[in-house]
C-alpha cells in the first residue's frame, strides 16, 4: 500500500535519516518507533510530502491518500467540535448533502457526538487527541498516520486512544502509528521498525514478541549496544 525505499535526508552534512526501506500493508498498524532525534518525524514529513528526500523513493498504490493527526493538535477555542469537522470538511470540499451525516458518524466513532456543542477550548488533552482523529477520518482517507496519538494522557484517556485505534482497524483502516509509549504500541501494532541515528536496527511483528519478549526489552537492548 506504501513503501520507502532507501529514503534518506540530509541537513547540511548530517543524515536525519539514513537509508530507510519499508512497506505497509493495506489494514494493519504498522508502528515507527525510536527515541527523540532518532529520524521519527523527517520520516513521517517525508511521507506527508512535506519534506523532500535527499534520496531514495516513496511508493503509494494509485489513489491511496493519507491523513495526519498531530501529536499536538491546535484548534481555536472558540469552535465547537462540530465547528472544527465543518471547517476541515470545507477544506478538503467535502459536499455538503453528505457532509454532515458524515461528522456525525465521525464525532460518534471517537466519543465526542455528546460533547459536539462544547467549545474546544474547554477540552481535555484526551478529548483534543481525539478530535484530532477524527478531522483526519474526514474524507474517509486509506491511510491514518498518528502522531503520538496518547502521549500526554492519564490512564484513562490513553485507554480510549487505544480502543480507537483497535475499532479504527477493526474497519479497515490502514494506520502508521508514531510513538515513544512502547506497551501502548505492542497492543495494538501487527508490525513495526525500531530507529536509532535514522537507521532501521530491529523489524519486528506482534507474533514474534507473544511468547518471548517486549518491545520494551527490545529497545532497551538497541540503546545499549
Amino acid at each position: 500500500m506504501l513503501k520507502c525505499e532507501g529514503l534518506t535526508k540530509k541537513y547540511n552534512k548530517n543524515i536525519v535519516v539514513n537509508n530507510l526501506s519499508f512497506h505497509v500493508r493495506e489494514k494493519e498498524v504498522f508502528a515507527l518507533l525510536g527515541s527523540n532525534g532518532a529520524g521519527k518525524t523527517t520520516t513521517i514529513k517525508m511521507i506527508l510530502g512535506l519534506v523532500k528526500p535527499t534520496a531514495g523513493r516513496i511508493y503509494r498504490d494509485e489513489g491511496v491518500s493519507i491523513a495526519y493527526s498531530p501529536e499536538t493538535p491546535y484548534f481555536h477555542g472558540f469552535l465547537s467540535a462540530v465547528e472544527v469537522m465543518d471547517f476541515f470538511s470545507k477544506l478538503q470540499r467535502i459536499p455538503k448533502r453528505s457532509k454532515n451525516n458524515q461528522i456525525e458518524i465521525i464525532l460518534k466513532q471517537v466519543g465526542l457526538w455528546d460533547n459536539r456543542e462544547k467549545k474546544v477550548r474547554n477540552y481535555s488533552k484526551g478529548m483534543l487527541q481525539r478530535l484530532a482523529i477524527a478531522q483526519s477520518l474526514l474524507g474517509n482517507p486509506d491511510i491514518l498516520l498518528l502522531d503520538e496519538p496518547s502521549a500526554g494522557l492519564d490512564a484513562v484517556g490513553r485507554v480510549h486512544i487505544l480502543n480507537l485505534i483497535k475499532e479504527l482497524k477493526e474497519k479497515g483502516k490502514t494506520i502508521i502509528l508514531n510513538s515513544h509509549i512502547l506497551g501502548d504500541v505492542q497492543r495494538v501494532a501487527d508490525r513495526g521498525i525500531i530507529i536509532d541515528k535514522g537507521k532501521i536496527m530491529k523489524e519486528w511483528t506482534a507474533d514474534e514478541l507473544q511468547d518471548h519478549t517486549s518491545l520494551e526489552n527490545i529497545f532497551l537492548d538497541i540503546i545499549n549496544q
